[in-house]
């Protein structure tokens, strides 16, 4: 018990006295910014390419769009997130002469890659929707754009809400990998804890926690906003 008690008093030294306090505020704050950045893009790409895969396939076009979005969906699904940023950040960015930090490489693959997840759950929850909605919508005189943009998705919305609560926090756990493009997350800070006191247990049991606490945090907002949407469904 004493040698852990050491362990922790060595923890509190670096974490205060050496500011890796400051290098855990920066790793926190890049792993959240990484991951709602990668959220919202992966909502508006996700958007796009369910509205799209939801069009009727008697023309030419949206067929050539789907194959293109059945694709991009297999390939971002299809790889890990680790070989997406590293490709993304060593051998992309490189051919094209783009220079950027790996923080806002990382904020663009988490998008991308959360586009392909978040459309298959955007498809799901516009099918979700009753047929009827849409029909109405288009018997008012909206065209099939307005009528899924205004009508249609913010129900989808509602239906699909926990399983984009459940990519947030896939997000937030998978950020723990964006070291590899020299991006300084929650992991890096802790590491920098830990090779300078020599000792990983406590720094590591710490940023655990920390995720823990993350993940309630987002899981308790999640269901007061699905609590919310039905008291004003119920009002309606």
């Amino acid at each position: 018990m004493g040698n852990f008690d050491k362990k922790i008093d060595k923890f509190i030294e670096i974490f205060l006295e050496q500011n890796g306090y400051v290098k855990v505020i920066e790793g926190l704050q890049n792993t959240l910014m990484i991951a709602i950045t990668g959220l919202l893009i992966g909502i508006v790409i996700g958007t796009v390419i369910a509205t799209e895969r939801v069009l009727p396939k008697y023309k030419t076009l949206p067929k050539v769009l789907n194959a293109i979005c059945s694709f991009y969906v297999a390939l971002f699904r299809g790889t890990p997130m680790v070989v997406q940023l590293l490709v993304f950040y060593y051998v992309l960015l490189p051919v094209f002469g783009i220079r950027i930090p790996g923080v806002q490489v990382s904020m663009l693959v988490f998008g991308l890659n959360s586009g392909a997840y978040i459309s298959e759950i955007m498809r799901s929850g516009i099918q979700s929707v009753d047929p009827g909605q849409m029909e109405a919508g288009r018997a008012v005189g909206l065209s099939f754009g307005t009528s899924m943009m205004k009508i249609v998705i913010p129900q989808a919305v509602k239906n699909i809400l926990p399983t984009l609560g459940n990519e947030f926090i896939s997000l937030i756990k998978e950020t723990s990998v964006v070291s590899f493009v020299g991006a300084a997350d929650l992991y890096v800070a802790f590491s920098y804890i830990g090779s300078n006191s020599y000792e990983f247990m406590v720094p590591y049991l710490v940023m655990a926690l920390i995720y823990i606490a993350l993940v309630l945090v987002i899981s308790l907002l999640i269901k007061l906003m699905e609590r919310s949407l039905k008291k004003s469904d119920r009002r309606n």
